[in-house]
């Protein structure tokens, strides 16, 4: 038969639900799933998106879900994702941050690791696989896929020949497991009898696990395809979380593969039964579905990886582009062209899209870019993939355009992580308990901080004020309680609280602050919280006249994060000015020409509108 990993905790609800769903409601399923699942191969349930977004949206500690789930689930093997040398971030980092976070990870519960690289760039994959191997992981050494094997003439740079050797290198460092990661869902049925029978007949006795999207509506068809040209495993999820941008339907494989060799063991009793309540529970996400009803094979011209799909809708809703996500879809495309064609996957996925989201803030097409590039105030991802940050892309960068981009800044050669400094851990505990208190930071706690400081200082600073926020019911996490509700909050086992909502007190306007009452196991409380409705009075921006070549305006809504000059600075065209945050996107802003900065119309934590002016530069 063929073994299949059930996706539902990690990568359904990161390409459906913007990967929000929160440690409280895999645990309420848990107990179940390790019965259900008991002939699974694994569970996918951590690494990728959930590590920052567990900390940045959901208040809540990845390595706590991890402890919490493994103590549920103790008897199937938990798998993870692993971006190589660029572990769960969207950068490089330097290698012994990579060997403890394999290290602390294996320790904590991960038994499988799925290592890839975003631009299939075997050094970094030879980092990530050696620390897995140093963690005493098992290597499931991956092979990004993208183009079309059955159709080499449309992306002649991912030919079936390119494939097999990437796949020779990867056996010849002794792998575990190879991994086919289709994160766009583009391998077809016919192509994936010729990628797979081609590795089966080259390396009969390789463990082979495939990965796909059914955004095209094709998963299915082509997961059975694959099966029958000898693959091992095969990705899938729960019916209710399955489909479009996530994983084929399991309830479908498996039915169709009952009785025959290819049979997988699970029975559909138990899939009807996880069904059933993660039919519920997807509905208390419902703000965080971008909508997505049906297939989408412009994916097969676009190739935007499922997991980026629906994030990148919702960040192009939030970003004031919603009304133009055809556009944005369309600029996709255009940014991987003029980059030359990448596999497009974390964190170089994420260049792609942030490249699309400013060509359509800024009503440009490619050739426009190429063009105009060296003008441009390009999206800080894209200046540092073409610094060269994430590794070498297959076939190199395009020349002219990498110039035009990175201008004066640093490029590197090579495995960027390989001239990097180790980094200084136990400087960094210092650091981080002289902010939070001696004894307060465990071990993954610096890899956390060194991974996303930003993100973890502020995630620290919000359980200090808030508590474990965790603990709290997905429907009262999303949205206020009513006067007169009443719930139940378990802190550990037999430690119950019960919380009813009593009233609600007048506004202090000199603190901006009520005081909130209510009764904790029916005793009488009062706290007094900040009133977040209240608005300070809107100031009006003054907008920079596109027309004007001393004006600089933004190039895209966001908050303004850094302010790179002062006033009376000599600067060169181009020259970074301000940088803007919006949606885990940083843009790094230019001087429109050369001159002395004259006025600066911005302060850190401004928010910007496309189009606000940020200063004007006086010419000489």
């Amino acid at each position: 038969g063929v073994l299949i990993m059930d996706t539902t905790w990690r990568d359904a609800h990161q390409s459906l639900l913007a990967t929000r769903l929160r440690t409280h409601d895999m645990e309420r399923i848990a107990p179940i799933t390790a019965h259900a699942m008991a002939n699974a191969f694994a569970l996918e349930m951590w690494g990728g998106a959930t590590f920052d977004v567990a900390m940045r949206f959901l208040h809540e500690d990845p390595w706590d879900r991890l402890d919490r789930l493994r103590a549920l689930v103790p008897n199937i093997p938990f798998q993870m994702l692993l971006r190589g040398a660029n572990a769960v971030g969207y950068t490089s980092y330097p290698d012994n941050v990579v060997y403890e976070f394999c290290k602390q990870a294996r320790k904590h519960g991960v038994d499988v690791f799925r290592v890839f690289d975003s631009l299939n760039y075997v050094e970094n994959l030879k980092l990530g696989i050696d620390a897995v191997r140093q963690a005493d992981g098992v290597i499931e050494a991956t092979v990004c896929y993208t183009g079309d094997v059955s159709n080499p003439a449309k992306h002649p740079k991912y030919t079936l020949e390119y494939y097999l050797d990437l796949v020779d290198e990867l056996v010849a460092l002794d792998i575990h497991i190879l991994g086919i990661k289709d994160m766009a869902g583009l391998l077809k049925p016919r192509a994936a009898r010729l990628l797979i029978g081609a590795i089966r007949s080259r390396h009969p006795n390789l463990p082979i696990h495939v990965h796909t999207h059914d955004t095209a509506g094709a998963g299915v068809a082509a997961m059975i395809a694959c099966a029958e040209a000898g693959a091992d495993i095969i990705d899938l999820a729960i019916d209710s979380m399955s489909g479009v941008t996530s994983q084929p339907c399991m309830g479908a494989f498996v039915s169709a593969l009952e009785g025959s060799e290819y049979d997988t063991g699970i029975p559909t009793e138990s899939i009807a039964a996880l069904n059933s309540y993660w039919e519920q529970t997807r509905l208390l996400y419902s703000c965080f579905d971008p909508g997505v009803k049906a297939s989408d094979t412009s994916v097969y011209t676009h190739e935007m990886p499922g997991g980026q799909y629906t994030n990148l809708l919702f960040q192009a809703q939030s970003l004031g582009l919603g009304s133009r996500w055809n556009d944005v879809k369309a600029a996709y495309t255009e940014a991987n062209r003029i980059c030359g064609d990448l596999v497009k996957v974390t964190p170089s996925s994420k260049v792609v899209g942030d490249f699309a989201q400013f060509m359509v803030s800024n009503h440009l097409t490619g050739d426009e870019v190429v063009s105009q590039a060296a003008t441009l105030s390009f999206p800080k991802s894209v200046v540092e993939f073409f610094q060269g940050y994430l590794g070498q892309p297959v076939g190199g960068f395009p020349k002219e355009l990498q110039a035009a981009i990175i201008r004066d800044a640093a490029k590197i050669e090579g495995r960027p992580g390989a001239s990097m400094e180790p980094f200084d851990f136990d400087q960094l505990r210092r650091d981080l308990e002289d902010k939070w208190g001696p004894g307060s930071i465990r071990d993954v706690d610096l890899l956390s901080a060194a991974l996303y400081p930003t993100v973890f200082d502020e995630f620290q600073a919000l359980r200090q004020k808030y508590g474990n926020l965790s603990l709290i019911p997905t429907p009262l996490f999303l949205s206020p309680l009513e006067v007169n509700q009443e719930i139940q909050v378990q802190l550990e086992v037999g430690k119950n609280l019960i919380i009813r909502y009593i009233a609600l007190g007048p506004l202090h306007k000199e603190t901006a602050k009520r005081d909130v009452y209510f009764e904790l196991n029916g005793e009488p409380r009062i706290v007094s919280v900040d009133d977040t409705s209240v608005k300070p009075e809107v100031v009006a921006r003054v907008r920079a006249d596109p027309a004007n070549k001393n004006q600089l305006g933004a190039p895209m809504s966001g908050a303004v994060v850094e302010i790179k000059v002062a006033v009376g600075d000599k600067v060169k065209a181009g020259q970074a000015v301000c940088v803007l945050s919006a949606m885990k996107m940083e843009t790094v802003v230019g001087a429109p020409a050369d001159g002395v900065i004259e006025a600066l119309h911005v302060a850190i934590g401004d928010n910007l509108g496309a189009g606000d002016l940020i200063c004007l530069v006086k010419t000489e």
